[in-house]
């Protein structure tokens, strides 16, 4: 069955690249150009996954990680982190908000397919 996955990055070509990777995989694809508007496309419905930018305009990535995680419907929902950040202490701040994994750009779509298959199972 189709998962739904909720992109979030300010840039439209990553959001197309990794569009084409989810939806080659088979899954549905939501998409947001940062993190304030991710928490309107938050509606309720079943969001499988979030992967999302963490340097974005308006709300950034750890701050979307905290919001989702506050909302209890979203709460257990899985949120990959695909940025160009590498630094230990941006993943460890990602990883005390919530984020389930740290992917640094530019990546493999291999290596994304295999962390989506993983949080979702």
């Amino acid at each position: 069955m189709a998962k739904t996955i909720l992109i979030v990055d300010d840039s439209q070509s990553m959001r197309q690249l990794v569009k084409m990777t989810l939806t080659g995989a088979g899954h549905q694809v939501l998409e947001a150009c940062d993190g304030r508007d991710a928490l309107t496309k938050l509606t309720g419905q079943k969001i499988n996954l979030i992967i999302s930018d963490v340097n974005m305009p308006n709300l950034d990535g750890i701050g979307l990680v905290k919001a989702v995680k506050a909302r209890n419907e979203y709460r257990f929902t899985p949120i990959i982190m695909l940025t160009t950040e590498s630094e230990q202490s941006k993943k460890a701040e990602g990883q005390a908000a919530g984020a389930r994994a740290w992917i640094v750009k530019p990546f493999q779509p291999q290596t994304l397919l295999a962390a989506v298959e993983k949080l979702m199972g």
